[in-house]
Parts: C-alpha cells; sequence; structure tokens
C-alpha cells in the first residue's frame, strides 16, 4: 500500500506538508538551541538530536521519492544537507 491509495488525491500532498512542516520546525529548534547544548558541554547530546533528525528526514525522503514528489525530495535534500553540516561543525569543537 501506498499513499496513493487513498480517496482523497490530495492526501499525498497533505502528508507531505504535515512532514515537512514539522521536520523544519524540529531542525530550527536543533538549530537554535546547538550554540547553547555545545557551551554546556553536550555535544554528544547534539550530536544525537541531529543522528535522529537524520534519520526520520532520510526515511521521508525516501517515501517521497517512492511517491515520485520531487518537490519534497529537493526540500527534505536541503534539510538533510544542512543537518549534516550542523553535525560535522559539531564533531570539530
Amino acid at each position: 500500500m501506498t499513499l496513493r491509495d487513498s480517496d482523497d488525491p490530495r492526501a499525498v500532498f497533505d502528508y507531505f506538508s504535515a512532514e515537512y512542516a514539522q521536520a523544519l520546525q524540529a531542525f530550527q529548534t536543533i538549530e537554535n538551541q546547538a550554540p547553547t547544548l555545545l557551551l554546556l558541554g553536550c555535544s554528544d547530546d547534539l550530536r544525537q538530536f541531529l543522528e535522529q533528525f537524520l534519520e526520520m528526514a532520510s526515511r521521508t525522503r525516501a517515501l517521497a521519492a517512492t511517491e515520485n514528489e520531487t518537490n519534497f525530495v529537493e526540500w527534505f535534500d536541503e534539510l538533510i544537507a544542512r543537518a549534516e553540516s550542523l553535525k560535522a561543525s559539531t564533531q570539530r569543537s
């Protein structure tokens, strides 16, 4: 079963819109709290948050690719790249 099996033609768009909004909010929260976590010496916690985010975002991106939702694939690619960049910067700290 895929998301397209739904009777509502907007269901796929609505699903990915909600997932993207949640992912964006989650990443912005992580990004905003990163400096504080680093100052408190909690870089391991920050990396764990980023790993969890990357796992979720990658899973949703793969589903968007399966559903041929190219815009959502691109948007999740951008979020994933930003998260990977932030993760790389925490490893240098």
